[in-house]
C-alpha cells in the first residue's frame, strides 16, 4: 500500500529494503494502536506494525462491551467514582476523570468510524456489568463488540491509506544519545528491517500468555513492555493481574470467555449441588468486581473442596442466540445447550493491569515513545480493572496520544544505525521455558503467598542464559521470562493484599500500602521496585 506522494514503501518492496522511515511507528493494530492511527492527520507518515495478521489480537475477543455514561440516568462522575471503588484506592483520580469524561466521545468517535454499535428505538443497547452501578455497557453483535470495532477501526485505516505491515514483531527499541526512542529493530516475514521514526507507539497488548489459563491469545506475549523495559523505561502496578471469573473450564489455548455481560443479564454462578455460589459472599452477588468473584470461587474448589463451579444461564436461554451469537456458537461447538446444561466455568488470567507507565497523554519515561492499551499503565485500574473499561482506554489515551503528537514538533532524528544488531538489547534477554506457565497459575494466581513467589523467582532465575537467537519464538519466550519476573518481583514486593493482588500470608489491605509500585532497571542491574505515590501518573 503507497500514498499517492510516495512517501510509503509498499508490503513488496520490503525484501532487500534494509530501513523504513516514518513519522510515527505504530506497534500494535488493535483498537489502541488503530485509534492512534485513525485520530494522526494524513500529513503524518503513519506506519502500524502488526505482530501477525487482521484479528490475531485481543481486540476481536472483547465480548461484554465499552463502558460509558451515555445513559439517561448516568454521568461520567458516577462511572469515576465505580472505577475508583473497583481500583481499591490506588488509581490516579485524574486518569479516571480523564477516562470516564471523555467517554462518551469515544463512543461517538467509534460511531464516526463505522462501527455499528446495537441499537433499541433509536437508542443505544445498554447492559449491566460487574461493579458498575448503571446501565451503560454499550455492545455491538450483542457478544461481539471487539470483532466489530475491529473491523470498522481497519477499514477506517485502510481508506486512510495508512500502510500496516503484517507479520511484523518488534525486537528492540534504539536510543539516540540523548536517550530518546529514535529506532526499533523489526521482524518482518522472519526478515531484519530497521524503523527510523520521530515518535513510536507501543500498544502491542498484555502478556496474558505467561498463564497457561487465559483468555489472552497467543499473541500476547508482553513483547511491548519487555521491549521498553530493556531500554530503560519505567513499569508499573505488575502486580496486578486480573483473573476474569467465568472462563469455559477447557483445553484450548486461549479458553473461552464468557461474559460478564451475562450475568449482567440474569445468568449466576452455582456449585455441583445448585446452590448460589455469591448468595451472602458481596453486597453486589454475582455483580460484584471480578477480583472478588475470582478469588472467592478459588477458595470453594481450593479450600472448602467444591470439585466444579457452573454458570447457570438457563434463565436467559432464550435470549442467547442473538444477545450472545457469539458465546451460544462456542458452546454449541462443545455440546453444551444453555438452556438445559449449565455451562463449566473457573477463573483464568485476562488482562494485563500493569504494564509500560505514561502520562494521560501516554507519555513514557522515554522522549518520544508512547504507549496506549493493555501495554500501558496510566493509572485508571489501580488494583482491579473495573469491567468494560479496556476497550474505552485503548480509545481515549489513543485519541490524546495522537493530539499530543500533532501539538510537538515532528522532525526525523538523525542516528546512526550502522551495526545496530550489535546495539540491539534483544542479545541480554533470556528465553522462558514453556513449563514456567503452568508456575506462574501455581504460585502467582489468583491467591499468592511469600514462599511460592519466592520459589517461583528462583525457578525464573535460573533460567538466565547468555543470549537468544534473533527469531519471534525465542524472543517471545524471553519477553514471557521477563514479564513473569517483573510481576513475580513486585508481587513479592507488596506485602498486603489489595484488589487482584491477594497474599494469602497477608491478607489485609493496608492504608500504608495506598501506593502504586514502580519497576525499572539501569544498565545491567537486577529489578528495583520502588513506590510512587497515587496522583503522579506522568
Amino acid at each position: 500500500m503507497t500514498r499517492d506522494e510516495g512517501r510509503f514503501v509498499s508490503r513488496a518492496t520490503l525484501d532487500g529494503a534494509a530501513t523504513l522511515d516514518c513519522d510515527v511507528a505504530i506497534f500494535g493494530s488493535g483498537i489502541a494502536g488503530l485509534t492512534v492511527a485513525c485520530a494522526l492527520p494524513d500529513t503524518l507518515r503513519t506506519l502500524v506494525f502488526s505482530k501477525g495478521s487482521y484479528g490475531d489480537g485481543s481486540t476481536p475477543y472483547a465480548q461484554g462491551g465499552i463502558a460509558a455514561a451515555v445513559g439517561a440516568d448516568d454521568e461520567p462522575s458516577i462511572h469515576a467514582d465505580d472505577t475508583l471503588i473497583a481500583a481499591v484506592g490506588i488509581a490516579d483520580s485524574v486518569a479516571v476523570a480523564t477516562l470516564t469524561s471523555e467517554a462518551p466521545d469515544a463512543i461517538a468517535f467509534l460511531e464516526k468510524t463505522g462501527t455499528k454499535f446495537d441499537r433499541v428505538d433509536g437508542q443505544l443497547s445498554l447492559t449491566l456489568e460487574g461493579g458498575h452501578s448503571r446501565h451503560r455497557i454499550v455492545h455491538a453483535g450483542g457478544d461481539a463488540t471487539g470483532a466489530e470495532i475491529s473491523r470498522s477501526l481497519f477499514i477506517a485505516v485502510e481508506s486512510r491509506n495508512i500502510s500496516i505491515l503484517n507479520e511484523a514483531f518488534l525486537v528492540d527499541l534504539l536510543l539516540d544519545p540523548q536517550g530518546q526512542a529514535a529506532g526499533a529493530v523489526v521482524l518482518i516475514d522472519g526478515k531484519i528491517c530497521l524503523v527510523r521514526f520521530s515518535f513510536a507507539v507501543l500498544a502491542s497488548g498484555g502478556a496474558g500468555q505467561i498463564f497457561s489459563a487465559t483468555t489472552s491469545p497467543a499473541s500476547c506475549t508482553g513483547d511491548g513492555m519487555a521491549v521498553a523495559f530493556r531500554a530503560g523505561a519505567e513499569l508499573a502496578d505488575m502486580e496486578f493481574v486480573q483473573f476474569h471469573p467465568t472462563v469455559l473450564v477447557s483445553d484450548r489455548d486461549p479458553r473461552p470467555l464468557i461474559s460478564e455481560a451475562l450475568r449482567g443479564e440474569g445468568a449466576v454462578l452455582r456449585d455441583g449441588h445448585g446452590n448460589l455460589v455469591m448468595e451472602g459472599a458481596h453486597p453486589q452477588g454475582d455483580l460484584a468486581p471480578r477480583d472478588v468473584v475470582s478469588r472467592h470461587m478459588v477458595e470453594l474448589m481450593t479450600v472448602q473442596g467444591v470439585d466444579r463451579l457452573y454458570l447457570d444461564a438457563r434463565s436467559i436461554a432464550g435470549m442467547m442466540p442473538t444477545r450472545f451469537p457469539t458465546i451460544s456458537a462456542s458452546l454449541r461447538q462443545i455440546g453444551l445447550d444453555p438452556a438445559h446444561d449449565q455451562i463449566p466455568v473457573s477463573p483464568a488470567s485476562h488482562y494485563t493491569i500493569g504494564g509500560v507507565r505514561t502520562s494521560i497523554d501516554g507519555l513514557t519515561s522515554i522522549a518520544r515513545l508512547y504507549s496506549v492499551g493493555e501495554t500501558a499503565s496510566v493509572g485508571i485500574h489501580g488494583a482491579n480493572r473495573l469491567a468494560s473499561n479496556s476497550l474505552l482506554e485503548g480509545v481515549v489515551f489513543g485519541r490524546r496520544i495522537a493530539q499530543h503528537i500533532v501539538s510537538a514538533q515532528c522532525r526525523m532524528l538523525s542516528t546512526d544505525f550502522d551495526d545496530v544488531l550489535r546495539q540491539s538489547r534483544a542479545s541480554q534477554i533470556s528465553p522462558a521455558q514453556i513449563s514456567i506457565r503452568r508456575e506462574m497459575d501455581l504460585h502467582a494466581g489468583v491467591v499468592r503467598d511469600k514462599n511460592g513467589l519466592e520459589l517461583l523467582l528462583g525457578l525464573l532465575m535460573d533460567q538466565l542464559d547468555s543470549e537468544v537467537s534473533c527469531d519471534q519464538t525465542s524472543i517471545e519466550q524471553a519477553n514471557m521470562r521477563l514479564l513473569s519476573e517483573l510481576i513475580v518481583r513486585s508481587a513479592l514486593s507488596r506485602e498486603e493484599s489489595r484488589g487482584a493482588h491477594f497474599r494469602s500470608d497477608t491478607p489485609n489491605t493496608e492504608k500504608s500500602w495506598q501506593i502504586r509500585q514502580l519497576i525499572s532497571r539501569v544498565g545491567d542491574q537486577e529489578p528495583k521496585v520502588s513506590a510512587l505515590a497515587v496522583g503522579q501518573s506522568g
